[in-house]
């Protein structure tokens, strides 16, 4: 990493810095570049098949994106999703989603504390946001955050391979056994 990345970075500077990294993507906490780390298959397999689903079933000028577009936060941190949807027009030069409307997280054991909770109010500071999705990788279960009518946040817990996520802020609606589809659970005694 440069002496330029050492130094705190403003978001702006941060995207522009980011675009010309070779070794890794990166997110921005706190003034600082932080390379982000792989995934297992079973990961990738789940933000596949999430981008898969949200892709084919997104109307109306949405778009689904990946971790390769990054996530203004009004903190100036900058972060990384695994998948996410924009809607409204969408410049194909920009490196950041301009008005996110969902963002989905799959969840790791080194990170799951941390986008539980840091993680987590960050994203739920974006205004045009409607919906964080926390993904579980070892069960089929998600953690729905959603606005209210008073744009405040609730949650839900999503279980089970026959449950499907409702977003109609979005007009669809996402079967977890399709976000699964190729996912193997261990029996639990």
């Amino acid at each position: 990493m440069s002496q330029t990345a050492l130094r705190p970075m403003t978001a702006d500077a941060f995207l522009a810095w980011d675009l010309d990294q070779p070794d890794a993507r990166h997110e921005l906490i706190d003034g600082r570049p932080v390379a982000m780390t792989g995934a297992r298959r079973r990961h990738d397999r789940i933000v596949v098949n999430g981008l898969r689903e949200l892709s084919g079933r997104l109307g109306g000028g949405c778009e689904a994106f990946t971790a390769d577009i990054a996530v203004r936060i009004p903190n100036g941190n900058v972060r990384r999703p695994d998948l996410g949807v924009a809607c409204g027009p969408q410049e194909d030069e920009l490196t950041y989603a301009r008005a996110p409307r969902l963002v989905a997280e799959v969840l790791s054991a080194s990170t799951r504390a941390f986008d539980l909770a840091r993680k987590l109010e960050e994203y739920r500071g974006i205004a045009s946001l409607e919906y964080v999705l926390l993904v579980d990788p070892d069960a089929p279960e998600v953690i729905l955050w959603s606005r209210d009518a008073a744009r405040g946040w609730e949650h839900r817990v999503i279980a089970g391979t026959a449950a499907v996520v409702d977003l109609p802020a979005l007009g669809l609606v996402l079967p977890l056994a399709e976000l699964y589809r190729g996912v193997t659970f261990s029996a639990v005694s």
